[in-house]
This record gives structure tokens, C-alpha cells and sequence, in this order.
């Protein structure tokens, strides 16, 4: 009955957004979906979705959370009113604050984010469309 749902945006989806704006945003999403999950600009594309999707206001019984993530994500990068360059602003934005974030802590991003084993997605591997 339910679908898969993340709590917050989770990285596998990022692929799966590669169609759903203009030239600028499917390079993005080529370059950031080759990356490790704890790449700062992993990371930082998984923060601009959260903002752009309201994951921290989702809740787990919603119409929105019971589609899952994937489909939110999809639907709210369609339905983005600006321009493409203002989604790309946006990724920059999010880019700015990790990188600002790490400066101020010891260590690098993959110590600072905790992984589990089955969900790290090496640049090896192949990229899972639907889990």
C-alpha cells in the first residue's frame, strides 16, 4: 500500500530527475548523480530538493509521503514556477551552505555523514532507478 519514503530527500532519486527540466539541469543531475552520496555536491543537491520539496514538513501518513519521494521530487521540479537558472541558483545556494557547514568542522563530508552500508552508492556502481 505504501510506497518507499525517505524521511528526507534521499540521493538514489537524484538520477531520476535528470529529464524533468532543460539542458543546464540534465548536466547537473549527470554530474551529481556520478558522485558519492557524501560528495559536498551531493550533498548539496540533496539539501536544494529538501528546501525545494518541504521534506522537513512532510509527514509520514501524507497524500505527499505515501506517493514517495521520488514522485514528489519529480512533481515539484516540473511544477517549479522560475526558470531553470534559478533552480540552478538554488543548487548553488545549498552548494555555498555545505561548503560553509564543512569548513567549519573537522574532518571530511563522508565522516560527518553517516552512511549505511547497503544504501552508499559507489561512482562503480550501477545507478538503481527504482528501489
Amino acid at each position: 500500500m505504501y510506497m518507499k519514503t525517505e524521511i528526507l530527500f534521499p540521493p538514489y532519486v537524484i538520477p531520476l530527475l535528470r529529464d524533468a527540466c532543460g539542458p543546464e539541469w540534465r548536466k547537473l543531475v549527470d554530474r551529481v548523480a556520478a558522485l558519492e552520496e557524501t560528495h559536498p555536491d551531493s550533498l548539496a543537491f540533496s539539501l536544494m530538493m529538501i528546501r525545494l520539496d518541504g521534506c522537513l514538513a512532510c509527514e509520514t501518513d501524507s497524500f505527499r509521503a505515501m506517493r514517495g519521494c521520488a514522485a514528489c521530487a519529480l512533481q515539484t521540479v516540473r511544477r517549479y514556477r522560475n526558470n531553470e537558472q534559478e533552480l540552478l541558483r538554488l543548487y548553488q545556494a545549498a552548494l555555498k551552505d555545505v561548503q560553509d557547514y564543512l569548513a567549519r568542522r573537522p574532518g571530511t563530508a563522508a565522516e560527518l555523514v553517516p552512511a549505511l552500508p547497503h544504501k552508499v552508492r559507489r561512482k562503480s556502481d550501477p545507478i538503481a532507478l527504482a528501489r
